[in-house]
């Protein structure tokens, strides 16, 4: 029975072997087509998904190079404008280097206290028993000269503090953006708040916004009151945001974190070029010390270059001499950053 039952069991697996060969045999063809039909759909699945972000990659591809040409456009725009402001910058009338230097008087004051100021220079030079042509001299630099100088002095003097005041204003504007104010609203909470110089200068792009200006229009405006680079940094950075778009506030802080940097490196260099200014400062000096040491041990010996003409032409010569080794060791020890 056992022989029996293990030949019958043994049949039974070959007939169903045989009958599982027959079907899938008989299915093999219907499986393989469903497999390719599946594999072609999820081919079109992945061509579609493809084709979507090709289109997506696309369109802001697209979007990127439209914000990239109108980006370019207004560098051109704001490049040329610079060209114009700098031109006007390197001569500006005389009302414009007040306003720059902070004086609030009109040119015709100006030129009436210069000559006032050379008049009194003048007849203290005349006194001491000066020659004549040594008086006008002294009268042309003291009435023309040395007011010029010191409007050049408030004038930098100035910008060096636009400069120390200007970043700080700038985080005040980030702050203020980041809490929700609009920009108008932060420009005049700058002209409000702010330290002198910045407080001036942004009142200004106030008052122009009350005028009817816009914003960027107004923010350039600013290069006209403070001829630096800084300034036209900030018209640039509003005016790029106001046509392209982005954001502000952290297009503000990039900008007070360079000028920041700007500051530090100007001082590392004015700290690795005081050596060289003060060589040149002591050279310079040094003929003007000797011949004031030598008229007070002598001043027989000095007072013939002042009375013979020989030595009014010695020291005519000297001093043309002098004025260009100034100028070329000026040049040599100022650095622009």
């Amino acid at each position: 029975m056992a022989g029996i039952d293990l030949n019958i069991i043994a049949i039974g697996a070959l007939v169903a072997i045989s009958v599982a060969a027959v079907a899938y045999s008989l299915l093999y063809s219907r499986f393989e087509n469903a497999k390719k039909a599946e594999a072609r759909l999820n081919r079109v699945r992945a061509a579609e998904t493809d084709q979507n972000a090709v289109r997506v990659a696309r369109d802001r591809v697209n979007e990127a190079s439209k914000r990239r040409r109108t980006v370019e456009n207004s560098l051109k725009d704001l490049e040329e404008k610079q060209k114009q402001a700098n031109k006007q910058t390197k001569s500006p009338p005389l009302k414009v280097l007040l306003a720059q230097a902070g004086l609030k008087i009109a040119p015709r004051q100006f030129y009436l206290i210069g000559v006032a100021f050379g008049l009194i220079f003048t007849f203290v030079v005349f006194a001491a028993g000066m020659p004549l042509l040594l008086c006008l001299g002294v009268f042309f630099v003291a009435a023309f000269g040395i007011p010029r100088w010191v409007v050049a002095y408030l004038r930098s003097k100035r910008m060096k503090a636009f400069l120390n005041e200007f970043p700080n204003a700038l985080d005040v504007m980030v702050r203020s953006i980041k809490s929700g104010l609009p920009l108008n609203d932060s420009i005049r909470l700058i002209a409000a708040e702010a330290q002198e110089p910045v407080k001036s200068e942004f009142r200004r792009i106030v008052e122009a916004q009350q005028l009817g200006m816009s914003v960027p229009e107004a923010c350039t405006r600013l290069h006209q009151g403070i001829p630096l680079p800084e300034a036209s940094f900030f018209a640039i950075v509003i005016a790029i945001q106001a046509q392209a778009g982005g954001n502000l506030s952290e297009a503000l802080g990039n900008l007070s974190r360079v000028l920041r940097d700007r500051r530090k490196m100007k001082a590392k260099v004015q700290a690795l070029s005081m050596e060289a200014k003060a060589s040149a400062v002591i050279i310079g000096a040094l003929p003007f010390i000797v011949a004031v040491l030598v008229y007070l041990t002598s001043p027989d010996y000095m007072t013939v270059l002042f009375t013979d003409p020989r030595g009014q032409f010695i020291l005519g010569v000297s001093g043309f001499w002098m004025s260009i080794g100034i100028f070329v060791m000026r040049n040599m020890i100022n650095f622009e950053i």
